[in-house]
């Protein structure tokens, strides 16, 4: 496809490496002149320097043949008008990254009268991410499937769980409404099979209804219980969102913020929390503050340094759960090294959730791509698909389909029933398949099976 991307951020630039490596044509728009250069020396693609809410620039990178146009810069306006512009050329999908709250509470009317066919927003998928956190204190990473029905939880094996040095198959006897999905093991991603058997600090990905995950949590004796209050830190959209999805659970803020003026906007727009004019990085406002008496500890300034140090003493302070938001691309290393394992990226959310939506608009009619999620740092993947009709494995057990090795078939949701599937079990129209696989072996759901 051909496809425009207005912005060459961290956000454009993580856009046009992957889409061209799946060989899109990708254009790149940008005012920033060593942003382009960057991207013409390192990426197969076409940069022209200008601003993407120019109809000429526009028309110079082609809009008016365009399948796509992504318009990622860090102001909304900009996006907006890049969308409306491009349309009206006679670009077919436009996709607009919106931050601002005041336009994300007009968001339909904004879409039907701009023509933009969809939104997506990194600080409100930032705060649905960390309110999921905050249902398993324990847990590293949480992740939703089937429009909330599944998650998909990662975390740490302790002795102590009765999980280690037993074959996945007997776990499965044990455990029979939860999926084993994905492994990390030192630096191994591992999709594993019936024989596989688990480690002490093995960390791995649990699929499952929601109430059966819960449920699978508590009898290994993790803690299942919700964080009553949290210390955030930093007042931005992030914080704005997350403390609209919290009061919705009842649970209390406290909100600190360095920028007095964002303190009185926040303070007139949450219920559920207080907000503190001061330096939360400071360790003697966090004591003076009463650090200790919460459960969660939310470090969401705009630097990347402050929220990593923050979060280590929040660690050491002993605190139930710890997440920091970090906005740098190459820090992963990093987050494991210093051992903080709750850590969001907005800006690499951001990048997800556009490259779901190519993906959706690429796809063949066999199979149509609702999600995919990023696990083990971009190594393993997790695709939702809904099966058409006149797939040829459709209405076959599992056991006589040539799966590709590598690839786990981990739920299938039919009639809104979650099952956990075993080799006599068989896919059918219009169900909902969620697959474990290698980063970037899975784009359609044929691509799980090995061609005849």
């Amino acid at each position: 496809m051909n496809i425009i991307i207005v912005g060459d951020g961290k956000v454009g630039y993580t856009l046009a490496d992957r889409l061209s490596h799946e060989g899109h044509d990708v254009t790149i728009i940008d005012k920033n002149k060593m942003a382009l250069r960057k991207a013409s020396e390192t990426l197969d693609v076409l940069c022209i320097m200008g601003s993407g809410a120019n109809l000429r620039t526009l028309v110079e990178a082609g809009a008016e043949t365009t399948d796509i146009i992504i318009a990622a810069t860090t102001n909304d306006e900009m996006n907006l008008v890049c969308c409306l512009a491009a349309k009206q050329l006679g670009t077919k999908y436009s996709i607009a990254r919106i931050r601002d709250p005041e336009y994300t509470e007009s968001l339909t009317l904004l879409q039907d009268k701009l023509n933009i066919d969809q939104v997506v927003n990194p600080e409100r998928t930032a705060a649905l991410e960390i309110s999921r956190l905050m249902r398993f204190p324990f847990a590293m990473n949480v992740e939703s499937f089937s429009h909330g029905r599944v998650e998909m939880v990662e975390f740490r094996v302790d002795i102590e769980d009765n999980l280690c040095h037993i074959p996945l198959y007997q776990l499965h006897n044990k455990y029979p409404h939860v999926q084993f999905s994905a492994v990390l093991r030192g630096n191994d991603s591992i999709i594993p099979d019936g024989s596989f058997e688990l480690t002490p600090g093995d960390r791995v990905y649990v699929t499952g209804e929601r109430i059966s995950v819960t449920a699978f949590f508590r009898q290994l004796g993790k803690d299942t219980q919700r964080v009553k209050n949290a210390m955030l830190i930093g007042g931005g959209h992030t914080a704005y969102y997350l403390s609209k999805i919290m009061a919705g659970m009842g649970t209390r803020l406290k909100i600190i913020e360095i920028d007095e003026e964002r303190c009185r906007e926040l303070s007139g727009s949450i219920d559920n929390g207080v907000v503190i004019s001061g330096d939360g990085t400071d360790r003697e406002i966090l004591q003076s503050e009463n650090l200790r008496e919460f459960d969660a500890l939310i470090c969401l300034t705009d630097k990347d340094e402050s929220n990593l140090i923050t979060g280590l003493y929040g660690k050491r302070e002993g605190m139930r759960k710890v997440i920091v938001k970090v906005n740098r691309l190459d820090i992963a290393e990093v987050e494991e090294s210093l051992n903080l394992e709750s850590v969001i990226n907005p800006k690499v959310s951001a990048a997800e959730s556009i490259m779901r939506i190519v993906d959706a608009l690429n796809q063949s009619t066999g199979s149509v791509m609702d999600k995919v999620y990023a696990m083990q740092g971009g190594r393993v993947e997790a695709y939702e698909f809904v099966a058409r009709e006149n797939l040829p494995f459709l209405n076959t057990p599992l056991s006589g389909l040539p799966i590709k090795k590598g690839v786990l078939v981990s739920l299938i949701i039919r009639n809104r029933q979650v099952i956990i599937p075993f080799g006599s079990d068989h896919l059918e129209a219009g169900d909902r398949v969620i697959l474990t696989a290698r980063a970037g072996t899975i784009k359609v759901l044929e691509d799980a099976f090995k061609k005849h």
